[in-house]
């Protein structure tokens, strides 16, 4: 009974809070791919130089735990500048999800066959060209289900935010918990805001999927 009432009272404040772990996981997601993206094409560039920059930022960002990379934004890079809660949690979700992108972009460009650059090259294309215009929109289409698999562990992962005091999803169940002194209802709540999330993303990926099915 105390379950369904929380429930129904709580929505206004879960609703909102929704919406900021949306904002929040879209934001971090989207430079997270712009930074994979970079660091795929450092790793498996010709010059060692990079290769060593992109091993040295997927081997640190990976070996941490996430929890430590946002305080030390947040509590270190955030008191240099003032990038407040939202970006703080957003660039280091970023900067976390990137490392594991880049991993997913370089799969994703070293299967496509290499005779492919070979004849893009062979047409007087440059390499950059034929990258954007032959190799990247294929290897985009095959790494879709992994990135769907990341974006997903990325939103849960942006509960993480708030312990910098972010007042999304788990955010909000932690003051509205500790208000009511109701843990165990206002987690599971949250849990079910979560899976709602997570079940919606998966659905929109999936269709995604089958449309580059298709139109390829």
């Amino acid at each position: 009974m105390d379950f369904l009432h929380y429930l129904v009272t709580s929505i206004p404040f879960f609703i909102r809070a929704a919406a900021v772990t949306v904002e929040l996981t879209a934001t971090a997601l989207a430079m997270g791919m712009v930074i994979g993206l970079v660091f795929a094409l450092m790793k498996i560039s010709g010059r060692r130089f990079w290769r060593c920059i992109a091993d040295t930022y997927i081997t640190v960002i990976r070996g941490t735990p996430l929890i430590v990379q946002l305080f030390a934004i947040y509590f270190g890079l955030a008191t240099i500048v003032d990038f407040g809660s939202f970006w703080s949690a957003a660039i280091a979700l970023a900067v976390h999800n990137g490392a594991y992108i880049a991993e997913i972009f370089r799969g994703g460009i070293q299967s496509i066959d290499r005779g492919q650059m070979e004849a893009a090259r062979s047409l007087g294309m440059s390499y950059g060209l034929a990258m954007r215009r032959v190799i990247l929109p294929q290897a985009f289409k095959r790494v879709v289900p992994p990135l769907g698999n990341q974006f997903i562990i990325g939103l849960k992962d942006s509960s993480l935010a708030a312990f910098v005091t972010m007042k999304e999803l788990f955010g909000v169940s932690m003051q509205l918990a500790s208000t009511h002194f109701a843990e165990l209802q206002f987690y599971t709540i949250a849990g079910l805001y979560y899976l709602a999330l997570v079940v919606l993303f998966t659905f929109l990926v999936n269709r995604l999927e089958r449309r580059l099915k298709i139109e390829s």
